[in-house]
């Protein structure tokens, strides 16, 4: 491979930093968290760095946002699917961080807070950059080895994901390792037509990629569902009031232009479920009242898209198609993920929410290639060389020519 992994390295009785993306879906009410996979998938490469000393980060939700949380539950989750210890510092670059990785014993492991509580941790940086951080030149003098393996933010040029690799000897996790192996192997014999199946709620990443994709030949149809369709709805005239999201008019300005420049290529949802009394109430997208918030596609909506889906020859889906955790909602992203998953189509579905649907619903074997990446896996994709992977890709090569 082009970059390293751990089997390059004798990690017993060294530090390591080990970059995870536990990032969650968090219960807004009880803050607890609801879904596991990212904390399940940490545990491959914790399990291959026995014998060494290893201090865990991640990060949890953004900043203002209401998943924004510390890291303290995830430590105890961790813990139960490991079966170890995992010991939980209230802190990540401060004197008591640094005192407890100091005094750390072979086979110790632990989990440092939000690393996002760092304000360097939610700005974008060159690798050169953010290896001089106060973050990474705190930490990376009590650190021997580090390892990233947080392939769903591997898109995002923070200190964690791309500093300590440019100041030490650093390699892939087995969660990178995997995702890169499967995704190249895939893409070699990924064949048309190309359908993209887009949802979720992260419009402004997406709208970066979608253009990639056409222009790379990964997406010859798109099928907006979530709240990138209702961009592209209102780009179109057909939702006339503001959705009340983040920078709307920039996104809807940057849909317009792509619906005029792909015209044949985007598909939107012609009819809608909102909720009203309490229950589920379906219409067509062009009926619904301002304020009132859309949970899911129609039927009419499902039985197109599920025939776009029967006839590819290469299917990617990312992100809900609405609030399937309500029962009343659900009807959306199980009816396309049933479809995707019973297609003659090489499949690929990413996510954390996603995944756990497909789990749900017991449809996770019938899936060629399943992550919990989002924006990240979008990107790659498109051919976009993500900052992480090119973090790897540096550090080996001045590892090898040492």
């Amino acid at each position: 491979m082009r970059i390293l992994t751990i089997n390059d390295f004798d990690t017993k009785g060294k530090t390591v930093f080990l970059r995870v993306d536990m990032n969650c879906p968090i219960d807004p009410v009880t803050m607890e968290i609801i879904e596991t996979s990212r904390i399940r998938e940490s545990t491959e490469s914790l399990k291959d760095l026995e014998g060494a000393k290893v201090v865990i980060g991640s990060h949890q939700g953004r900043v203002g946002n209401k998943d924004y949380t510390g890291m303290e539950k995830h430590a105890k989750v961790l813990e139960q699917i490991l079966g170890r210890k995992i010991k939980y510092i209230e802190d990540v670059i401060g004197s008591e961080a640094q005192r407890e990785i100091k005094n750390m014993k072979d086979g110790d492991i632990i989990l440092l807070d939000n690393l996002r509580l760092c304000a360097e941790e939610n700005y974008e940086f060159s690798s050169s950059d953010a290896s001089k951080t106060i973050m990474v030149q705190r930490l990376s003098k009590l650190f021997d080895i580090c390892v990233l393996d947080s392939f769903p933010s591997s898109h995002r040029s923070h200190p964690s994901i791309i500093g300590f690799a440019h100041v030490l000897p650093s390699c892939a996790g087995k969660l990178v390792e995997r995702e890169v192996r499967k995704l190249d192997e895939i893409m070699t014999v990924a064949k048309g037509p190309h359908v993209v199946v887009l949802g979720g709620s992260k419009v402004v990443d997406r709208l970066e990629a979608i253009k990639e994709l056409i222009q790379n030949g990964r997406a010859d149809q798109v099928l907006l569902t979530g709240v990138i369709a209702n961009v592209f709805l209102r780009a179109q005239g057909r939702i006339k009031f503001p959705l009340g999201i983040k920078r709307e008019e920039e996104v809807v300005s940057k849909a317009h232009a792509l619906i005029g420049e792909y015209p044949d290529v985007f598909s939107v949802p012609v009819d809608i479920a909102v909720e009203r009394n309490g229950k589920r109430e379906e219409m067509d997208v062009r009926e619904i009242s301002k304020g009132e918030q859309i949970f899911d596609l129609g039927p009419k909506s499902v039985d197109y898209y599920l025939k776009s889906i029967q006839s590819a020859g290469t299917v990617f889906m990312s992100g809900p198609a609405g609030f399937f955790e309500n029962e009343n909602f659900k009807f959306g992203t199980e009816s396309l993920l049933r479809g995707v998953a019973n297609s003659f189509a090489t499949t690929i579905v990413s996510g954390g929410h996603l995944t756990a649907a497909l789990k749900r619903y017991g449809l996770a074997e019938k899936i060629n290639h399943i992550s919990t990446a989002g924006g990240a896996l979008v990107l790659y994709l498109t051919g976009v060389k993500l900052p992480m992977i090119q973090a790897l890709e540096e550090a080996a090569t001045r590892y090898r020519s040492k």
